[in-house]
């Protein structure tokens, strides 16, 4: 178990500084926990990993979704190929 999240017992005297010096320690720690913790994840691969997979899935929904445009652009992929080989045998 993280040390983050074990439980604090305070063992100060009576007096109000020692108390808020305890707090803000505390504090420190946590949000130091919580910082690096945020700079690990905007490093990870994970989230441009995941991006990718959900446009791909998109993609191959748009497709099952309308057969129609893409034999569109199945036809147009054909023409473009189709111009190209027409021009390479007038040279």
């Amino acid at each position: 178990m993280n040390n983050q999240y074990v439980r604090r017992e305070v063992f100060c005297g009576n007096t109000c500084h020692e108390l808020k010096r305890f707090w803000e320690r505390e504090i420190r720690k946590q949000t130091y926990y919580r910082e690096s913790e945020e700079y690990r994840l905007g490093r990870s691969a994970l989230r441009k990993l995941r991006e990718e997979w959900r446009q791909r899935l998109e993609a191959k929904l748009r497709l099952r979704n309308n057969p129609d445009e893409t034999e569109k652009r199945a036809n147009v992929g054909r023409e473009f190929l189709a111009s190209l080989t027409q021009d390479d045998s007038k040279h």
